[in-house]
């Protein structure tokens, strides 16, 4: 069964321990064992509903090395799609061992199906910005060490 998130993209500089927007947790610290090695990245949890459909709309810019990881009950075909988000952004799809099972660019402003799905099922996506991913070697397969 295909669920359809309207998780959308975009992060907020929160000091640590402090509240991201809409009361979600602060940023926190993200590692991808990749073959060139390590990649941290500060994101924003958003595991609640509302802080999902919100994700990173309306937002401007998202700072280097940053993102946004979503978190579900249950590993599951995943998808998202960009209404009302602003920056290019790419998504990895995490399953619930840690390993990244997709990796997809996603277009501003891109809110016509098909949405952005996830070739397996996932129980994380990280958004961060457009090419990210590519410029450190992450690929497909590489594992994550999930805050």
């Amino acid at each position: 069964m295909l669920l359809l998130l309207v998780a959308l993209s975009g992060c907020g500089e929160v000091p640590d321990g402090g509240s991201a927007p809409g009361g979600g947790v602060g940023p926190r610290t993200l590692t991808i064992h990749a073959d060139g090695g390590d990649v941290r990245i500060r994101v924003e949890i958003a595991d609640e509903p509302a802080e999902q459909r919100r994700g990173l709309m309306h937002r401007t810019a998202l700072g280097e090395n940053r993102g946004m990881l979503f978190v579900f009950d249950r590993e599951q075909r995943l998808s998202f799609w960009m209404k009302d988000t602003l920056i290019p952004l790419s998504i990895a799809y995490i399953d619930s061992e840690g390993r990244i099972v997709d990796i997809q660019n996603m277009k501003p402003l891109d809110d016509d199906p098909p949405h952005y799905v996830s070739a397996r099922p996932a129980r994380y996506a990280l958004e961060v910005n457009r090419g990210f991913f590519e410029e450190r070697g992450v690929e497909v397969g590489d594992t994550v060490e999930l805050p």
